[in-house]
């Protein structure tokens, strides 16, 4: 009864708006969902940023606590592997972890129709289409939303933000509090470029794959879909967009960089697409705290947008929506211990993230490239399977399971230093070896020789592990 005597408002209605509505209204609140734009799903063509989804563990996770994890699998596709296309057209795969570990392409837009749908079927929230936040107050609870013809005002017991990147609901925060903000762009911007299927309707590349064409400095994936294309996107900086400005600069660029997937798309797309749209910028956000009072709240990109290289932007923000979830369970209907439970056990995971999202924009466009990332690759996994609970790839903890993802940082660089001592002592061992082989052929001072040498490497040896642990 207390839980239907209080009214949530909810602004954004995307991917985690649509899903904290569900869960939300699971806990009996009547629930207001506010979206600025018109109903997409009444539209033939949508039109707008993509970027195509990875869904994995976090994400599979929430959709299952509402009972959606069966339809929306259904229309995504697995991806076992990323397939890196080298300069020469030569493929190679590089498993995400153990066999039977993939993430799944899905639909951005077709994703959150599902969602919105769902929201739909429940008695308890209504949807707002249209409407644009003005105003929120975090002590009264009193909002104000514009439409095309009119003026909204509501009271609410609690305002969720999840309104994206640039959320009008965060705004409102920083004017009445204490509030850190950090927003970063990189040099580097993203565009969309669709691969058709092939002649025979299907696909034009291997399917259950990402697909990399990793070139240092910039690089190309594509992400399959059901109809038979791949959704493409180009990374690159801005300064080398900005050098695309005729067909024959852009048929060139492509001839020398990304030369087999300039067949499977057709010069005739690649010009049109490139020459047609405008390069896209990447940003970053940092902030905390992520509630006022008890009033207010924000979570997904409101709290935490991120770059895309790691694929865990919607898969973060459907886990805020099981944090949120558990800590409703847990401290019942007192938004006034929820709120502040939830800034203190997201914002360093989510500050975490953001920083892996970038490190790994390098992993995807040089370091796939690298023989000794390929030799980490192998050894995580060798170690992985030898050591299942003592010894977790870095790429496992943060897509494969809900380890937080700044114990996963804190994992990997015990994993670092543990490699590092057992390299000195390999190579120790690789000397000591040596030492005695050659003393063996010579036959003189073999004890003394032994002892001379240990004693030598032993030192170096610990001088490394010493500056190891310094590190």
């Amino acid at each position: 009864m207390e839980a239907e005597r209080k009214n949530v408002c909810i602004v954004g209605g995307g991917l985690v708006g649509s899903l904290c509505a569900c869960f939300i209204a699971k806990r009996g609140y009547k629930v207001d969902l506010f979206e600025m734009r018109q109903d997409f799903r009444a539209d033939a063509t949508v039109h707008g940023r993509s970027i195509n989804l990875a869904l994995s563990h976090r994400g599979l996770e929430a959709l299952e606590r509402v009972g959606l994890r069966e339809k929306v699998t259904k229309s995504g596709i697995p991806m076992h592997a990323r397939m890196i296309h080298s300069l020469d057209g030569k493929t190679r795969p590089i498993p995400y972890g153990r066999t039977g570990q993939f993430i799944m392409s899905v639909d951005r837009m077709g994703l959150n129709g599902v969602l919105l749908t769902e929201a739909e079927s429940q008695p308890n929230i209504t949807i707002h289409f249209g409407h644009k936040l003005v105003s929120c107050d975090p002590t009264t609870g009193e909002t104000v939303f514009s439409t095309d013809d009119s003026t909204v005002k509501r009271t609410y017991d609690l305002i969720v933000g999840c309104d994206g990147a640039f959320s009008a609901v965060r705004k409102s925060m920083m004017r009445h509090c204490r509030f850190d903000y950090e927003q970063r762009y990189i040099e580097h911007g993203y565009m969309e470029i669709a691969f058709p299927p092939s002649e025979s309707g299907g696909h034009c590349m291997a399917t259950n794959y990402l697909h990399i064409w990793p070139r240092n400095q910039f690089m190309l994936i594509a992400l399959p879909n059901l109809d038979g294309s791949f959704t493409g996107t180009m990374f690159m900086p801005f300064e080398l967009f900005d050098q695309l400005k005729s067909p024959e600069a852009v048929v060139k660029f492509y001839r020398d960089t990304f030369p087999d997937a300039l067949e499977l798309l057709g010069e005739k797309t690649v010009v049109d697409t490139i020459l047609s749209l405008k390069a896209l910028p990447l940003v970053s956000i940092r902030c905390q705290p992520y509630h006022l009072n008890d009033k207010m709240l924000i979570i997904g990109d409101a709290a935490h947008a991120m770059v895309p290289f790691y694929g865990q932007g919607m898969n973060c923000g459907f886990e805020d929506c099981i944090i949120l979830d558990d800590l409703m369970q847990q401290f019942g209907h007192d938004f006034g211990k929820v709120l502040p439970a939830f800034t203190n056990s997201r914002v360093e995971d989510a500050h975490a993230i953001v920083d892996l999202a970038l490190y790994n924009y390098i992993e995807m466009r040089q370091s796939v490239n690298s023989v000794t990332f390929l030799l980490r690759k192998k050894l995580d996994n060798a170690l992985n399977w030898l050591l299942p609970n003592h010894w977790v790839p870095l790429y496992t903890m943060v897509t494969f399971s809900r380890t937080p993802y700044s114990r996963a940082i804190t994992d990997r660089r015990w994993q670092d230093r543990v490699l590092g001592r057992l390299l000195c002592a390999a190579a120790v061992a690789a000397s000591v070896c040596a030492a005695c082989a050659a003393c063996a052929v010579h036959r003189v001072g073999v004890t003394r020789a032994l002892r001379t040498h240990w004693s030598q490497m032993a030192f170096r040896a610990s001088r490394m592990i010493e500056g190891l642990r310094k590190a």
